[in-house]
């Protein structure tokens, strides 16, 4: 490996040089910073020109094989390296644990103890890309400082390094990535030192055999072939799950990968035909992996579930590609959603440069999403496509076979009519997204330039597209909840706030972001001239039934107000009918009876959090209502009502518990804070204050309960 003396030491070569900065220097940065903090692999990723994508240029330590899913990265992927550009920092990740919480896509891949970190490459202005390196899961949980200062050091100076050949057009150039060297294929000589060394091992009871960081064997001693039934001229420089057929399983080639990565001994048992178990010892180091096989000792008994001969069983790498989209494809709730991880992270690891994402609805094609397209328009004249058109999108959907083109040749040769209406891409595979026998959509993939598709591709892309159709099938149902919950709930509360004289009025409400994001809170303002009535309430729950509760509550409310009852009257009649409904739910409530000629409102309580009062001068307090227990519990509650000043200027916040409940905060403390907060900022413009104070709920990633707020003012416009 290249030290770090031979680093430094072209960081100080005259720039008259002119030495071309490719992949040869890419290589030289990257072994010096392993070198450096005794790192067993890494990579450089270069951002590529015209995409929002890392492109790994150069690995080292391990195969690239091992990050395949990643040799192309989108940079909103939740991985380190993205995530590094993203926030130009160094990202730390100091185990397995660590690495299952923080990036589980990574860890269902990999699961090998290992730590990592991932630094920018990057100056003031530009982002030129990302290294990561790795360390066997022997190394500390944290870096240190010296380890932490030499990494990002020597990224600055790769960032100044590639600043200056973009500003001379200087591209990367080809080189291949960095293990050891080649070993001499073979018993004696360079592989085991002397013959008398050969000799030895040769006599050895039990098999040796070395394997290369690739896998490949460049060492088996006579035992070792006699045990895995081939001669030692078949098993050199194949591997070893290759040339032999009974191992030829992901189980096996992942213990060689797990000794790999973690640097740790490894070993596995395995059946050869037609009964004879075999036990296998993986001692790894940087330069390679010995293996030692010998005979398993009553494993028969022990009944083990391993793979039989002669399944056909998946490569590796691709099982590890279709793992790590499947765990992100599992994070999609929302179709788009589901098109921008598309965009994200399947379009860059199979290479494609755009997408469009179709869905069929009436007999029609409906475009759900795309990205990557120059022109829109071409895109959108794919809406509404009959299906029974002559189109590939309908024409894969129909026949729910996937369709590639290498070429635009091949795809105008059959369907003609796509020459009218050219995009700027020249290769697709038209992907059929197909559930449980039925269409659910196509995904199709632009690629730039001509593109061909092997055999094995096709079956990824095929497989992939498995993978999509199920997202897209859970994106659209929770859509249709989403877009019925906010609907029902839409029609539910008022949709706009009646003008009343004297009095001014705003309101907000916000969904919890937990169930179907519907709930049972909800407000009201009621004409009743000379009077008016205000009511705000929560029933319990955050699901349809609450919410259809709680049109009937608002409706009753309305009702009995407009008949003339009295505020307890309107409050025990309603608490009567929720009884007689039977729906065993309960609610809270606040209910205000208006008087803003008189200065006055006679208010009754269910149970509801106390509303607080801001006066002209600033001053806020909460009220101490009498009241009565929850609605919906005992038919012959009665609700005793409390008369409260309302002069102009005075502002009434009425609210339910979602605005002012927090984990770990004492609820008085709360209403202490939400005082404060009122206290400044209280004569503002009512929609200006309504927004100013749910705007921390409005901005919390989850939100356990509904929020509901009215702000009624005295002496306003009307």
């Amino acid at each position: 490996m290249v030290g770090v003396q031979d680093w430094q030491a072209s960081e100080q070569a005259p720039a008259a040089g002119r030495t071309p900065v490719g992949r040869p220097q890419l290589s030289l940065a990257l072994t010096a910073m392993m070198d450096g903090v005794h790192a067993h692999s890494g990579a450089v990723y270069l951002r590529a020109p015209d995409e929002p994508v890392l492109e790994m240029a150069v690995t080292a330590g391990l195969p690239r094989s091992f990050a395949a899913p990643w040799e192309r990265v989108g940079l909103s992927a939740p991985i380190p390296v993205a995530e590094a550009v993203r926030t130009r920092r160094l990202v730390w990740v100091g185990g397995e644990g660590e690495m299952a919480r923080r990036y589980p896509r990574i860890a269902v891949v990999l699961p090998y103890p290992f730590a990592l970190a991932a630094m920018p490459v990057a100056t003031a202005t530009t982002v030129y890309g990302a290294v990561y390196v790795t360390w066997p899961g022997s190394h500390p949980p944290d870096l240190t400082d010296r380890e932490r200062t030499h990494l990002t050091t020597a990224c600055d100076r790769l960032a100044l390094r590639l600043e200056r050949a973009a500003q001379e057009n200087r591209p990367p150039r080809a080189d291949p990535d960095l293990l050891s060297g080649p070993a001499e294929w073979g018993m004696a000589g360079g592989t085991l030192g002397t013959v008398e060394a050969a000799r030895m091992v040769a006599r050895l009871p039990y098999g040796l055999c070395s394997l290369d960081l690739n896998g490949r064997i460049s060492f088996a001693n006579a035992a070792a072939a006699e045990l895995l039934g081939a001669p030692v001229s078949e098993l050199l420089g194949t591997h070893l799950w290759a040339s032999v057929p009974w191992l030829n399983d992901p189980v096996y080639e992942d213990r060689y990968r797990a000794a790999l990565i973690s640097q740790h001994i490894t070993s596995f048992v395995a059946l050869r035909p037609p009964g004879t178990w075999l036990s296998f010892r993986l001692y790894p180091s940087t330069g390679g992996l010995s293996v030692r096989i010998s005979r398993a000792r009553a494993v028969a008994q022990m009944n083990r579930g391993g793979p039989q001969p002669g399944d056909a069983s998946s490569r590796l790498v691709t099982i590890s590609q279709v793992l790590s989209l499947a765990g992100a494809l599992t994070e999609a709730a929302s179709v788009q959603d589901v098109v921008q991880l598309v965009a994200d992270e399947i379009s860059p690891a199979v290479g494609s440069q755009a997408l469009v994402l179709l869905g069929s609805r009436a007999g029609r094609l409906h475009v759900l999403g795309h990205r990557g397209h120059p022109d829109p328009q071409v895109v959108e004249r794919l809406d509404g496509i009959p299906l029974l058109a002559p189109t590939p999108g309908a024409h894969a959907l129909r026949s729910a076979v996937p369709a590639f083109f290498e070429s635009r040749e091949q795809l105008e040769h059959l369907y003609p009519m796509h020459h009218a209406s050219p995009d700027a891409f020249a290769a697709w595979a038209y992907l059929p997204l197909i559930v449980s026998g039925r269409p659910v959509g196509t995904c199709v993939l632009a690629y730039a330039a001509p593109h061909p598709f092997p055999a094995d591709e096709r079956a990824v892309l095929t497989s992939i597209g498995g993978l999509i159709a199920q997202a897209l099938e859970r994106a659209l149902l929770y859509d249709a909840k989403h877009q019925l919950a906010h609907g029902l709930q839409a029609a539910l509360l008022p949709h706009s706030l009646p003008s009343l004289p004297g009095i001014e009025a705003a309101a907000r409400y916000l969904p919890a972001t937990r169930g179907m994001e519907i709930g049972g809170d909800f407000y009201d303002l009621v004409p009743s001239p000379p009077l008016a009535a205000a009511v705000i309430g929560d029933v319990q729950g955050h699901n349809v039934t609450a919410a259809a509760l709680m049109g009937q509550i608002r409706t009753a409310v309305r009702a009995y107000t407009t008949v003339g009852q009295a505020p307890e009257e309107v409050m025990r009649s309603t608490n009567r009918l929720l009884i007689d409904l039977g729906a065993d739910l309960f609610a809270s409530c606040l209910y205000l009876r208006l008087d803003p000629a008189r200065g006055q409102a006679v208010m009754a309580r269910a149970g509801h959090p106390p509303p607080l009062l801001r006066r002209p001068d600033g001053r806020v307090r909460v009220l101490d209502l009498a009241g009565g227990p929850l609605l919906g519990i005992d038919a012959s509650a009665t609700y005793a009502t409390t008369e409260v000043e309302l002069t102009p200027g005075c502002l009434l916040v009425l609210y339910t518990d979602g605005l002012i409940e927090k984990p770990g905060v004492d609820i008085e403390d709360a209403l202490a804070d939400l005082g404060e907060r009122l206290r400044p900022i209280g004569d503002r413009p009512l929609d200006e204050l309504a927004d100013t104070l749910v705007r921390d709920c409005a901005a919390a990633e989850e939100r356990i309960d509904d929020v509901a707020l009215l702000l009624l003012r005295a002496g306003g416009d009307g």
